[in-house]
């Protein structure tokens, strides 16, 4: 017999709104929908975004590195507002420019900014597009250069971003590990400087960045036209004099992987007091030879047990030629188990070189416990490329696309400072994507009078308990 179907329900719209009709064994009410509901912005949480600004002084000392060469009294939107609509629209997933053609009207964003009424009757409080082009061409031009209002120095964007990694700690630390790594971003356009990556296999850029913790604390955009090491020693150098005037004491630890396992990087650390490195070291035959003994041994017990083995080892050790002296080398004898439908085991040897000492370092925990944790420093990458939109260069310009990579560093660190605040909370440790999702993210309504702007959050917000935390935390002196 067959099964009788409930009859069709179809929503009707009408001027008064769409209304839906209640669900069976549901409430009767009718459930309507319209645009009634006034100045309401889904950006209700970017009031926390100025509260870790403020705490920053960060859009000023950002917008301090640019000179405006417009005329002051033709000025509607002044750099620091630029600045903040553009850090602030990285914040909330706005990564295009096009974004700010609806953004400059939202009520939320004009508060922080300060800009609720427009200086000029035909304009909006706010930056448009064409108007926040103008800062990101700031890096195409000089002082001379006519067709460039606004230009940008970004030797001092460098010195500011070591500033704001010295000012996150309290005191000198007594060590610190400085991560370096490097990443594509693909190109899909003719931009300048683009280049056919083999690895990648696509048009990218290849640019660095040196990490202090959660601190970018140096970025370079690159092309992928030559070795991700070439030149790396001169802003190594330059990074490691700039926090030695801040920290004469600190030890500084260099870690990265085996594409920077250069002779110059390797000297450039040795040429300076307490400053050591751990680097991954691509593998050879000499290498693995060293650790053949360890390897037996490794793979015997793996064949035992059914699970991986380690086993360490570690000597002295010198290229045949680009190296010019012998260095502590420590190398990971692992075999992986058989797999279930029979064979051999699998070997994965891996190695690093240090300057540490083996009285204070001993390989096992050098390897698993520093050099490892290198892992935390990629995913500092990815959010940075992902969350934060730095691989968004779809500018034609070379220049231009280094600015939007600059951004996108500060816009990390406003984040970095939300987790700071939000630390011994279930988000101190979440990606700048869920910290969005959770507290930025969130729809408000705007209520405007002469003498403040009220958001008023729904009561129903789940995360009311962490905001107020950050809240408070970013408000403290």
């Amino acid at each position: 017999m067959p099964i009788k179907q409930p009859p069709r329900r179809v929503t009707r719209c009408t001027k008064r709104g769409m209304r839906h009709p209640a669900p069976d064994g549901l409430s009767q009410r009718h459930i309507e929908t319209d645009f009634s509901g006034g100045v309401i912005t889904s950006n209700g949480g970017v009031t926390l975004l100025r509260r870790a600004d403020e705490r920053l002084d960060l859009t000023p000392r950002v917008a301090a590195s640019f000179t405006d060469h417009r005329r002051p009294e033709l000025v509607v939107h002044d750099v620091d507002t630029l600045v903040l609509q553009r850090l602030y629209g990285l914040a909330l997933a706005y990564e295009d420019l096009n974004d700010h053609e609806d953004l400059r009207w939202d009520r939320a964003l004009q508060a922080v900014a300060g800009r609720t009424t427009p200086r000029r009757g035909d304009c909006a409080p706010l930056a448009g597009k064409s108007t926040l082009n103008r800062l990101e061409l700031a890096a195409a031009g000089r002082n001379d250069d006519k067709a460039r209002k606004i230009v940008v120095d970004t030797e001092r964007l460098d010195r500011l971003l070591v500033a704001l990694c010295v000012e996150s700690f309290p005191s000198e630390p007594a060590e610190v590990v400085l991560d370096l790594d490097a990443t594509d971003i693909p190109l899909h356009g003719e931009q300048e400087e683009r280049f056919y990556h083999g690895y990648y296999r696509e048009y990218c850029y290849m640019p660095l960045l040196f990490l202090i913790g959660q601190q970018p604390v140096l970025v370079r955009m690159r092309s992928a036209g030559k070795d991700a090491a070439a030149g790396v020693e001169e802003d190594l150098g330059w990074l490691l004099d700039r926090l030695r005037e801040a920290w004469p004491s600190t030890r500084i630890i260099l870690r990265t992987d085996s594409g920077f396992c250069r002779e110059a990087i390797l000297a450039t650390c040795e040429s300076r007091a307490r400053v050591d490195y751990v680097m991954g070291l691509a593998k050879n035959r000499r290498l693995e030879k060293k650790i053949a003994v360890e390897m037996a041994e490794a793979v015997i017990q793996a064949e035992e047990s059914g699970q991986a083995a380690r086993r360490f080892g570690e000597f002295r050790y010198s290229t045949l030629e680009s190296w010019s002296r012998e260095r502590r080398v420590i190398g990971k004898a692992e075999a992986l188990p058989p797999p279930e439908d029979g064979g051999e085991s699998k070997e994965n040897p891996r190695f690093i070189v240090t300057s540490l000492p083996a009285a204070t370092h001993p390989a096992r925990s050098l390897y698993e416990d520093l050099y490892c944790a290198r892992g935390e420093a990629e995913n500092r990458v990815k959010e940075h490329k992902l969350g934060l939109f730095s691989a968004r260069c779809s500018s034609n310009l070379f220049d231009a696309n280094t600015l939007r990579f600059y951004l996108s560093t500060f816009a990390m660190i406003l984040f970095r400072k939300l987790r700071e605040a939000l630390h011994g909370t279930r988000l101190a440790v979440a990606s700048a994507g869920r910290i969005r999702l959770r507290l930025l993210k969130i729809g408000a309504l705007v209520r405007m009078s002469v003498r403040r702007v009220h958001l008023a959050i729904s009561s129903a917000c789940p995360d009311q308990d962490l905001f107020r935390i950050a809240w408070e935390r970013l408000g403290a002196t």
